[in-house]
């Protein structure tokens, strides 16, 4: 019989209390990037890598400023949100070659919003037969490669596409 090991996972299955206030918010004032993995930030948004991802590479997209509501953030915050959509995407090509993406906000819990309380865009990357069987059997997606190891790529190609000089 072949293993699957995802020992990352196990911190969120024994979570049994979350710590207090919001995630983002507490990331983003933090000054432990690498930890967090925050891949990038920018002076209204910064990126991270989803700690629980629907596939390899999965990065949110999230405004500094706390609300859960898309209409009650400035527009100019809400250009940068897609300014650096527009940069994970490029990084999220260079990096992994996706043939395809899955770009999104889901706006409160009955909406699929796991922080309900701090909007924030989905980055997904998606390839032709990403499915595979695990999710069906064992509620499981299966991760090729290590958070830490994505996050070092994307933050080296986050930073050569924010100055300009391609990936």
């Amino acid at each position: 019989m072949d293993q699957l090991w995802a020992p990352w996972r196990m911190p969120y299955i024994r979570e049994s209390t979350p710590e207090p206030g919001c995630l983002f918010c507490r990331k983003a004032a933090e000054d432990r990037d690498d930890e967090n993995y925050i891949v990038y930030r920018g002076s209204r948004a910064f990126v991270m890598l989803n700690l629980y991802p629907y596939n390899s590479g999965h990065l949110m997209v999230i405004p500094y400023v706390h609300t859960g509501n898309l209409d009650q953030i400035d527009p100019g915050v809400l250009a940068e949100v897609g300014t650096v959509t527009q940069l994970a995407v490029s990084a999220l090509r260079e990096a992994m070659a996706p043939e395809g993406y899955n770009v999104g906000v889901n706006q409160g819990k009955v909406a699929g919003a796991g922080v309900a309380d701090h909007v924030h865009v989905h980055v997904v990357p998606r390839w032709n037969g990403d499915t595979n069987f695990m999710p069906v059997l064992a509620d499981s997606k299966v991760i090729p490669e290590l958070l830490s190891a994505t996050a070092a790529t994307l933050r080296r190609l986050f930073a050569q596409v924010r100055a300009g000089e391609g990936a």
